[in-house]
């Protein structure tokens, strides 16, 4: 008996090592995905922010200080993090509720790539790529964009139903409905206690500050509270299961606000996203400013989980950077945008940035960017539906603003072919630098740079005839309805020989 008994205690031992072991190289994979905020977190430093669950979540991790997305737009954007793919590469260049999708069905991403090593995945809030057949969740929940916030615990409760449903590693993303617009100011109770706009003040990058834009500011202010406090509850919920030291907790924006200067452009304001990476006995917690991407985010989490990391991928594993210390990393970071919904937001341009310089190529040169007059529009009846005191007319109020801001709108609205600018003396991008003799050397390098990113990247709008075609083909489709009942032809003529 005292054999068996010895016995039985080896196997144990035995099956403990092996399933720490599994455990480490396994770990649990989180995606949290906010919807529409830049880093306006008070880790951060975001004086008007509440944010005292994810500023935890940073101190316990990774603060990325320059993290970005791929597009400035929702369906483009996560189609990046799911396949690590540039939107010209993956073909989800305008959003999916427009009938935009994928170049092919086929495309490699991260739930194929971790059921391939025995990972169960599951995904709570919208997807929003096409075709979602190419996205083979175990477990799914809340497909809708959920932008009038009903049940909002629902999410917590249906991650923490996937999260202890067995004991093989997971990966799951949770995709919340805030910051996306109406910025509703209070709901179910959160935030308990709401801002108003006379507590805070537009983000810098748009250049204006008026009352009436004051009170849509804070309550995106209060819808990321209330977000806020959703990741906590998740946070908690994991921790509970007594799996958050063998998971590694992903948070990040899937792009910038949609505010003037934000959303739907390569301004700072659109493609600036906070980043957040806690991995407990990984991850040394420090603030790393090296310029990071949500091309990253694939080859980062397959290596992580011991998954096979397809080659020639444009990103890399940020894995190096897990570890206090100087590494050699990329000295660019590139972007695009092509389209958000048709022709109403329809302006393809590509982006690239250094430490200190920044510069925009706009492929339409010379023609009105149908979003600006749009974007103004939309913001005004936002604060007309609001019965605001005073209104809200965005054209005086920048007519009002210092030569520098109306110059920087003007331009905004009609873009030259490139646009220059020296972030360390202008951060909110507001004095073109690229007819300046002195700065000719600077554009000549950044223009090389991102020729070289576009070869490289196989960018189907070098191709002039592609570029025809794609103007063509969108400003031809003026309803939602229309784009949902057509089958976008660009797929097939953006890799013609």
């Amino acid at each position: 008996m005292q054999v068996h008994w010895k016995f039985i205690i080896v196997l144990l031992t035995i099956a403990l090592a092996c399933h720490t072991s599994s455990l480490a190289q396994h770990p649990n994979v989180l995606i949290i995905v906010s919807e529409d905020n830049g880093p306006e977190l008070g880790c951060y430093g975001d004086k008007h922010a509440r944010t005292p669950n994810l500023d935890r979540l940073a101190e316990q991790g990774i603060r990325f200080s320059h993290a970005f997305t791929s597009q400035a737009g929702c369906s483009q954007s996560r189609a990046t993090i799911m396949t690590g793919l540039y939107p010209h590469q993956h073909g989800q260049i305008g959003l999916a509720t427009w009938g935009f999708r994928l170049y092919r069905e086929d495309t490699f991403n991260l739930p194929r790539g971790l059921k391939a090593v025995g990972y169960r995945t599951g995904i709570i809030g919208k997807l929003h790529i096409n075709p979602e057949s190419a996205f083979p969740f175990d477990f799914e929940q809340i497909p809708t964009a959920n932008f009038n916030r009903k049940n909002l615990r629902d999410y917590i409760a249906h991650a923490d139903q996937f999260i202890r449903q067995d004991d093989r590693p997971f990966f799951l993303s949770v995709n919340f409905p805030d910051a996306h617009d109406p910025w509703l100011r209070q709901v179910d109770g959160l935030p308990e206690n709401p801002q108003t706009g006379d507590q805070v003040q537009a983000m810098p990058y748009m250049g204006i500050d008026p009352a009436g834009l004051r009170e849509m500011v804070a309550d995106y202010y209060n819808s990321l509270s209330r977000l806020d406090t959703l990741v906590g509850e998740l946070l908690s919920a994991l921790e509970k299961s007594g799996k958050a030291n063998d998971t590694i907790a992903v948070y990040l924006g899937d792009h910038g606000a949609d505010m003037l200067r934000g959303k739907r452009t390569c301004f700072e304001g659109g493609l600036r996203i906070p980043l957040l990476i806690r991995w407990p006995n990984h991850i040394s917690p420090q603030v790393r400013h090296e310029m990071v991407s949500t091309i990253d985010l694939l080859p980062t989490i397959l290596t992580a989980a011991g998954a096979e990391v397809p080659e020639q991928l444009p990103g890399r594993s940020l894995q190096p950077l897990f570890t206090p210390g100087a590494v050699p990393w990329r000295k660019y970071y590139c972007a695009e945008y092509h389209t958000h919904g048709g022709k109403n937001n329809y302006f393809p341009q590509r982006s690239i940035r250094s430490e200190r310089f920044k510069m925009i190529e706009n492929l339409l040169e010379g023609e009105v960017h149908p979003d600006y007059d749009l974007t103004i529009s939309k913001l005004e009846k936002e604060a007309k539906a609001r019965k605001i005191t005073g209104g809200l007319d965005l054209h005086a109020e920048i007519a009002k603003a210092t030569p520098a801001v109306q110059n920087a709108y003007l331009r905004m609205r009609k873009p030259p072919r490139f646009e220059l600018f020296d972030l360390s003396l202008d951060p909110f991008e507001l004095q073109n630098l690229a007819e300046l003799p002195e700065h000719a050397e600077v554009l000549k390098e950044l223009q090389k740079e991102l020729l070289q990113w576009r070869t490289e990247t196989n960018d189907p709008l070098l191709n002039p005839r592609a570029l025809e075609k794609l103007n063509a083909e969108v400003r031809s489709v003026k309803k939602k309805g229309e784009a949902q009942e057509i089958n976008w032809s660009y797929p097939d003529y953006f890799f013609e020989k």
